[in-house]
């Protein structure tokens, strides 16, 4: 989901209360598409177990923050999906798509109608 006024809140008070007790909530998406204010709620009176974000409304979190006080949520710095095997695919789908492409067979295309013009 990208970060657009239209996606501000979208999971709010109203979704997470829909969260099944003992859920936990991962957000690698955007902070600010999740209510804050009723997630920490939710973490803090039990409702759902624990949640993982890898996004903050602000980054580097400050001293003090009460995201960094909760045991029942793991915080990284918007590199949770970095891993060995994620490089490894990113860098072999990037030269896939070019290859594809010189050869006349694109893959992955958004707007074919683009690719329809350079014909």
């Amino acid at each position: 989901v990208r970060n657009t006024p239209e996606a501000a809140g979208m999971i709010g008070r109203r979704e997470i209360d829909l969260i099944k007790p003992g859920a936990i909530l991962i957000n690698t998406a955007r902070a600010a598409i999740v209510d804050q204010d009723a997630l920490l709620e939710a973490l803090n009176s039990g409702r759902i177990a624990g949640a993982g974000l890898d996004v903050h409304m602000e980054e580097p979190l400050p001293p003090g923050n009460p995201w960094v006080e909760l045991e029942n949520v793991v915080l990284t710095p918007h590199a949770g999906a970095m891993t060995q095997d994620a490089f490894d695919r990113e860098v072999t789908i990037g030269v896939d798509n070019v290859t594809a492409f010189l050869e006349g067979e694109p893959t992955n295309v958004v707007n074919p109608a683009v690719m329809d013009r350079r014909r």
